[in-house]
C-alpha cells in the first residue's frame, strides 16, 4: 500500500506540474482567459489537452520495460547443506543399548532451494554470462536459468565475489541471447527515477518504480553484508527473489545490481540497496580475465579510535582531529611491515585517498589494483611519516588465519578506565594497560598472555598507556622482550619473542 501510495504521489507530481505548463500556455502577463477558452482581448487560445503527453510517458516506461525485461534472468538453485541431526532411536536399543559406532548424532545432506535474480552481461562464442549476487548463487550445487521469453538453461557458477557481494554464473547456447546495457553509476544523483526488475517472491519479470534516495551507503560493520563497495539506495520496491536483478534509468541502462533491503518484516520498507554496475564491471573483468578477484593486502588488522573504548588515545598519540584507522597488530613480511609501518601507527590516506574510518580503509585497500605501490602517510609520535608501499594480493580468510604465527603482537589492548578498574577489581595503584583480546597462534598466545592480564612493564620500562607499550615494543632490539604482568592478583613475568 506504501508504494502505491509513493507512485500515486509521483504521478501527482507530474501531472501537476504538466497541468501548470499547459495553463501557462493560456496565460500572459496582464491577461487572463474567458470560461469561452478565448482571452479577454478577443483573441483565441490555442489549449492542448493533457492525456497525450501523460501517454507519452506511460510509452516511456513501457520502453524502459521492453529493454529491461528481457536481459534479467531468474535463477534457481539448490544448495547442499550438511547438518548433523539426533540419531534416532532404535527398539533394539531398549534391550541391548545403542551400538558403539552410532554415537549421539549424525550427518545428513538436505537438498535447499533458493530463489533470485541475474543480469545477461556478456555473450561470447556460444557462452552466456550473467551477473548475480554471491548470496543467490554462490554455494549452489545445482543452478537453473530462465529467461523473460520462458527458455530455460542449466547454469554453472564461473567465479565469486563475496567482499562485494557478487557472482558469475554461465549457460551455453547457439541461441539469440539478449545482452544488458550497463550504464555509468557515477553519474547517478540523488531524485533520479529508476526501475527495479527481477523476480520477487517467484513473481517472474516484475517492474517496480521508485527514485535514488541516498548514493554511497555503508553496510553497518558486524553484519554479514558484503562491506567491500557502497550501495545505490532506492525506493523502488524491492523484495525477497529481486537479489542479482536489474536496477535500470529511463534508458534501460543497467546502473546498480539489487542486493539487500533493510526491513523489520523481511519485506520492502522503501529501503532497497543495489551495488553500483561500476564496482560489479571490474568483478566480471576479473573473473572473466584473471578466474577469480584479487584484493589488495596490506597486512594490518585496524581499529576506529572510539572514545570510548580508548579514551586516552587520541590525546596520548597527539592525533588531534585527524580521520583515520589505528594499526594494532600487523602480519610480519607483509606489505606493511617490511614498508616499515608498525603497531601503534595511526593511517590517514593511501594512495592521496584521506581515510575516513577503519571501514573505508579497509575498502580503499580492497579496491586498489594489488602489485602497484601507493604511499601511505601515518601519524607516529605526533608527526606525519609517508611509506611506499607495494600492495600484495589478499589470500583466503582461512589462509590468512594460518598465518596467525607472524601476527604482531598479537593482541588488542585498551586503557584502563575507571570503569573496567572497578568491573575486574584492578587496585587503584596500578598503572598499565589491560589485554582484552590474545589472537589464536600468535607469539602473545604462545607466550602466555591472557585476556585480563595487566601489563605494567616491558623490557623495565613503566606501562602507564597504550603510547608507551607500543613504543617499547617497536623499540625492542632483541630477540624477545620481557613483560611484568599483573594477572588476578599476582604478579608474574611473561617473555614475549619478537623474531
Amino acid at each position: 500500500m506504501r508504494n502505491k501510495r509513493s507512485v500515486i504521489v509521483v504521478l501527482s507530481l507530474i501531472i501537476s506540474v504538466l497541468f501548470l505548463v499547459s495553463c501557462s500556455k493560456g496565460y500572459s502577463t496582464g491577461q487572463r482567459e474567458s470560461e469561452s477558452g478565448t482571452r479577454l482581448t478577443g483573441r483565441p487560445v490555442k489549449t492542448e489537452p493533457l492525456v497525450p503527453t501523460l501517454e507519452q510517458i506511460q510509452y516511456s516506461f513501457r520502453e524502459v520495460a521492453q529493454e529491461a525485461l528481457p536481459v534479467v534472468v531468474e535463477i534457481n538453485t539448490i544448495e547442499v547443506i550438511t547438518q548433523r541431526i539426533p540419531r534416532s532411536e532404535s527398539p533394539w536399543d531398549f534391550f541391548f543399548g545403542p551400538s558403539p559406532d552410532q554415537g549421539d548424532s549424525e550427518e545428513r545432506e538436505f537438498r535447499q532451494p533458493g530463489l533470485g535474480s541475474g543480469v545477461i552481461v556478456q555473450r561470447t562464442n556460444g557462452k552466456v554470462y550473467v551477473l548475480t549476487n554471491n548470496h543467490v548463487a554462490g554455494e549452489a550445487e545445482e543452478i537453473s536459468i530462465s529467461l523473460h521469453d520462458g527458455r530455460e538453461f542449466k547454469g554453472k557458477l564461473v567465479g565469486t565475489d563475496p567482499r562485494r557481494d557478487l557472482a558469475v554464473v554461465m549457460f551455453e547456447t547457439g541461441e539469440e541471447i539478449p545482452v544488458a546495457s550497463l550504464g555509468d553509476s557515477d553519474t547517478l544523483e540523488v531524485g533520479d527515477l529508476v526501475l527495479a526488475v527481477g523476480n520477487p517472491f517467484g513473481f517472474e519479470s516484475t517492474i517496480t518504480m521508485g527514485i535514488i534516495s541516498a548514493v554511497g551507503r555503508q553496510a553497518d560493520s558486524g553484519t554479514n553484508i558484503a562491506s567491500l563497495t557502497d550501495y545505490i539506495q532506492t525506493d523502488a520496491s524491492i523484495n525477497p527473489g529481486n537479489s542479482g536483478g536489474a536496477l535500470v534509468n529511463l534508458r534501460g541502462e543497467v546502473i546498480g545490481i539489487n542486493s539487500w533491503i533493510a526491513s523489520r518484516t523481511g519485506s520492502s520498507a522503501g529501503l532497497g540497496f543495489a551495488i553500483p554496475i561500476n564496482t560489479a564491471k571490474k568483478t566480471v573483468d576479473e573473473i572473466l580475465t584473471k578466474g577469480r578477484v584479487e584484493y589488495g593486502w596490506l597486512g594490518v588488522q585496524i581499529v576506529d579510535v572510539d572514545p570510548q573504548r580508548f579514551p586516552d588515545y587520541r590525546e596520548d598519540f597527539n592525533l588531534g582531529d585527524s580521520t583515520g584507522s589505528f594499526v594494532v597488530n600487523i602480519f610480519k613480511g607483509s606489505p606493511a611491515y617490511k614498508a616499515g609501518i608498525r603497531p601503534g601507527d595511526y593511517i590517514t590516506s593511501i594512495g592521496g585517498r584521506n581515510v575516513k574510518d577503519t571501514n573505508e580503509l579497509t575498502k580503499i585497500v580492497g579496491n586498489l589494483p594489488p602489485g602497484n605501490r601507493y604511499d601511505v602517510s601515518v601519524i607516529r609520535d605526533g608527526g606525519e611519516q609517508t611509506f611506499d608501499i607495494r600492495l600484495a594480493i589478499r589470500e583466503e580468510d582461512k589462509e590468512i588465519a594460518a598465518q596467525s604465527k607472524n601476527l604482531w603482537p598479537g593482541m588488542y589492548i585498551a586503557s584502563i578506565s575507571s570503569d573496567l578498574r572497578k568491573q575486574l577489581s584492578i587496585p587503584d595503584r596500578l598503572e598499565g594497560i589491560l589485554v582484552t583480546v590474545v589472537q589464536e597462534g600468535s607469539p602473545a598466545a604462545k607466550a602466555g598472555f591472557r585476556q585480563g592480564d595487566v601489563v605494567q612493564e616491558v623490557d623495565g620500562r613503566q606501562i602507564r598507556g597504550a603510547y608507551d607499550f607500543y613504543q617499547a615494543l617497536n623499540n625492542a632490539s632483541g630477540a624477545a622482550v620481557n613483560t611484568k604482568v599483573y594477572r588476578q592478583d599476582n604478579e608474574i613475568e611473561i617473555e614475549l619473542e619478537t623474531k
